[in-house]
């Protein structure tokens, strides 16, 4: 009686089936990974630029100042824009915290007039733009 198995080139077939459909699968998770990041960095400046602007039209049209700029948008402000509880501190918090920039995996907030950094939230007190500059694909958003 002869025992039923598979044959040593049956196994192979198989094998490189499976390797061929991994090749066609994979490349597509990292890119599902990117739109990701991409979903999450558009939200992310959409939540913030929204607070930024209902800080100005709450500060009689000021932006948020950038030394300042974390404190402003996670505490307690009066209308002159400055930081403090109690009374006259009526305005705020705009978020817990600065979001992290996906891309970066960093909540910096540099001054776009000043600095050349590529890894970080770039914030123009002057207009009010808050955009990520991670990379050369993201610069412009």
């Amino acid at each position: 009686m002869r025992k039923k198995a598979f044959t040593l080139v049956e196994l192979l077939i198989v094998v490189i089936i499976l390797g061929i459909l991994a090749a066609v699968v994979i490349p597509q998770f990292s890119d599902a990974s990117t739109e990701a990041r991409d979903s999450s960095l558009a939200t992310n400046l959409a939540t913030i630029r929204g607070q930024i602007e209902l800080y100005r039209l709450q500060h009689n049209g000021t932006y948020p100042a950038f030394t300042t700029f974390a404190n402003q948008m996670t505490q307690k402000t009066n209308a002159g824009g400055t930081v403090g509880t109690g009374a006259g501190y009526d305005f705020g918090p705009y978020m817990q915290r600065i979001p992290n920039n996906p891309f970066s995996n960093t909540n910096n907030v540099v001054n776009s007039g000043t600095e050349a950094s590529t890894t970080a939230w770039h914030y123009t007190e002057t207009t009010g733009a808050f955009k990520a500059f991670d990379s050369a694909a993201h610069s412009a958003l």
